[in-house]
This record gives C-alpha cells, structure tokens and sequence, in this order.
C-alpha cells in the first residue's frame, strides 16, 4: 500500500469524511475509470460491458420508479443533455446518497481518508488532463469551430439558433479558436506535473468555468458535461483552498502543496507508477494530436475539382412538369438559390423537405459524374438512395442548366452565379478604427 513518510494523522470532522464518501462514489459513478481499460487493454470491453449493462439497468428501474422520463430511441447525435443523460445523472447521485449512508455506518470510526482522498484526486486530475487535452488539441487545429462555409453566410442570421451562432462566432476567428484550445492544452500539460498541479488547477477552472457559461447561455447541449468538469476542478482546488485563501487573500506565507506528494516507498511502486504515466501521455496526447493532424490534413488536402465553379448560384427559372414557377417570397418550396461546396455538401434556399432542414435552408450532399455529366444528390451522405439525379450543362462559367426527375415530377433549373459578397468572409482586422464598424 502507499506510505508516507509523515502519515497524516490529523482527525477529520464527520461533516468532511460524509462529504468525502459521497463524492467519491459519485464521482466513481460519473467516470467510470475501468472503462478507461477499454482502449488499453483487447478484449477487456466484455468485462466492461456486464458493467455497463448492469447500470443500464438500474438507471432503467430508476426511472421508472422515480424519474418517469419518457422513453425515447436516443442516437448518437452529440447532445449531452438527453433525458437518458439526466436519467444516469439522477440515478447516480441517488446511489451516492445511499452509498455514502451505508459507508459511513460500516466504516464511522475511521480518523480520515488520506490515502482514499489521494487516489480519488489522481483519478479525477487525469480524467480532466484527458477532456483539456481532447478538446484543446481539436481547437488547436481550427477543427471543433470550422470556418462558416458558404450555406452560414447564406443564412439569415436570424434563423440560427443560439449554439450554431456561437459555433459560428468562434469558428470565424482561427486565432480566437487556437487560443482557447491553447489554454486548454497548457493546462493539462500543468496538470501532468504534480509540482504545477495548482497552476494548472487554476487555469482548467477558468477555462471550463467559461465553456459552462457559454454552454448555458447560449443553450449548448452539453451543460451535463462541462458542469461535471467545473464540479471535478472544484474538487481539486477544494484541496487546496486553505493554502490558496492564505496566499492569495491573507498574504501569508504558505508551505509547499502535500495533496498530490504522497511518497511512493517501494521501487515497484514508482516503476509502476512512471509506466503508467508515459502510458497515459502517449495515448491521450500523442496519439490524439496524431490522430487530430491527420485530420486536420485529410481535411485542407487539395480537393478534388468540380466540373463547374463551387459557391452561390440564384434559381433563375424554376420548372415542375414544363410549369415555370416563379419565385414568391410566400412560397417556400420553390427554390430560391443553391450552394455547391468544394467538401461535397451544398444547400438550397427551401424549406422541401426532401432536403435536410435546418436554419430554414435544405442542406444535402452531391457527386458528380463528369462522363455521364450527372449530379447526383443525397439527404444524408451515408444514404444509399439519391433524392435528385440531373443531368447537368454548362451554359457558361456563370450558368449551369439542371434536368431531372424527382419521384414523377420532371424537374428543370436554370443557375446564375451570384456575385454576391459576404463581407465575414474577408477576415477584417484594423489596429486603427476612425469608426465604430
């Protein structure tokens, strides 16, 4: 077992070592450090799953005893916020009241949890180093908050809902996006090195103290998360607090930090301990910034070129069964203008729904075929079926004419290339400013 060379023997109160109990099983509930062995270890994930499946269970029974969320198919559609997020939030803090209740029973004569207190703040330190350096390393290459294509700068800024604009706000500035991922990474690099860990504990709960913010004021759905985030940075500084209030507002002097410096007597234990370390450095640093530059690269390769000019064209003539259409503010299926992106993905100025509709605009994703002279258009770039298959020809630089069918309709449209110009896209930046612009 881990030694010190000066074993705390102080006596903690009950109101420390009740609140103890429970964040230790909440927070063992809420990071469930054995499925870390998932990534590490082959094979060890159908150990793990006769854990996830049994809490699944319980979560399940939970709800329907206490909670009664409605059921709902929930997919991976990168909201942290659903009803089974708080359904496991609930039960998991329920299990922690019990938990604790029933530890403190068996166990009330301990004097404190040194020890326990130290192993809990190593789990919880590199789990928050994991999340700096997974989302840090993702904004250092511009790749979370991406640059508003051609179909945003479309939009209407009215039509956005509050998170595509704040994606939209930082994704407009790389230099805005690489810092706050730079400040993410820094401190989890301060937190990798127990004789930076307050600095780094300072920094992480600045930083994910404004993720939090951003995330409820602007109706982010991953408010669960970063609130756990701040919670387990809490945790850390909450350690460290009476040095910190010392310091920093009594302006004592204060002795060195003794959390996080519990000796290692045997040479197994710090050989073990160094392993462990590395291991952790090469998977959730090396290999996520390896992995993220390959990304960053696949993604700002030359594309390929498409057989007509990329951006935004205007419907100049609309034709449904050799019917002309014309355009009327009051009508919304008509479309009014289509964007083609270099990436492959475009939009339509429609609310048809044959598209996939967001922001009032039907987003889709195309390929063309350059022998056959087809654009073939999809909803959803994994679908197997094409919404539209035209016929395309180019009239000119600026004009291309679309001929196709759409389940019996026969359908004609005649693009213009705008020349609109977006003036977010010129990246503006004046030291002086003779003006409020």
């Amino acid at each position: 077992m881990i030694q010190s060379s000066q074993p705390d023997l102080s006596q903690w109160s009950f109101i420390q070592k009740t609140t103890f109990r429970f964040f230790c099983l909440y927070f063992l509930l809420q990071i469930a450090p054995w499925t870390w062995l998932d990534i590490t270890i082959p094979g060890i994930s159908y150990v793990t799953g006769y854990y996830q499946s049994l809490m699944e269970w319980i979560v399940s029974a939970f709800n329907t005893v206490f909670f009664h969320f409605p059921k709902t198919n929930i997919i991976n559609n990168g909201s942290g916020d659903t009803s089974l997020d708080w359904e496991n939030t609930f039960t998991f803090l329920i299990l922690g009241f019990i938990g604790a209740f029933i530890w403190s029973v068996l166990d009330r004569k301990r004097k404190n949890y040194t020890i326990a207190n130290y192993c809990l703040g190593v789990m919880v330190r590199y789990f928050v180093i994991s999340m700096c350096m997974s989302y840090g390393i993702i904004k250092l290459f511009a790749l979370q908050m991406p640059t508003p294509n051609l179909s945003q700068l479309a939009t209407p800024l009215g039509d956005f809902l509050p998170m595509r604009f704040s994606w939209i706000f930082i994704g407009y500035s790389t230099p805005y996006e690489m810092f706050s991922g730079s400040m993410e990474v820094l401190a989890g690099l301060l937190l990798l090195n127990r004789k930076t860990i307050t600095l780094g504990v300072l920094i992480a709960l600045g930083v994910f103290t404004n993720v939090f913010v951003l995330n409820l004021c602007y109706d982010i759905p991953v408010k669960l998360f970063s609130g756990h985030l701040v919670l387990y940075c809490l945790y850390l500084f909450a350690n460290e607090s009476k040095r910190l209030y010392r310091f920093f507002i009594l302006n004592y002097p204060v002795s060195s930090n003794t959390f996080h410096f519990i000796p290692y007597p045997k040479k197994w234990m710090r050989i073990t301990r160094f392993f462990l370390k590395i291991s952790f450095i090469i998977i959730f640093v090396g290999v996520q910034f390896y992995n993220t530059r390959e990304r960053y690269l696949s993604q700002n390769k030359e594309s390929a070129t498409l057989p007509f000019q990329p951006g935004l064209y205007e419907v100049d003539t609309f034709t449904v069964n050799n019917k002309v259409i014309p355009l009327k503010l009051s009508d919304t299926l008509r479309w009014k203008d289509l964007i083609f992106e270099l990436s492959g993905f475009g939009s339509v100025g429609s609310s048809d729904t044959s598209f996939r509709q967001r922001y009032h605009r039907g987003y889709f994703a195309f390929s063309t075929d350059t022998i056959q002279h087809t654009l073939s258009v999809k909803k959803f770039v994994t679908d197997s079926q094409h919404i539209y298959t035209f016929q395309y020809q180019r009239i000119d630089n600026q004009t291309i004419w679309l001929r196709g069918k759409h389940k019996t309709d026969s359908i004609q449209v005649l693009l213009k290339r705008s020349n609109h110009h977006f003036q977010l896209v010129e990246k503006q930046f004046h030291w002086i400013s003779e003006a409020n612009r």
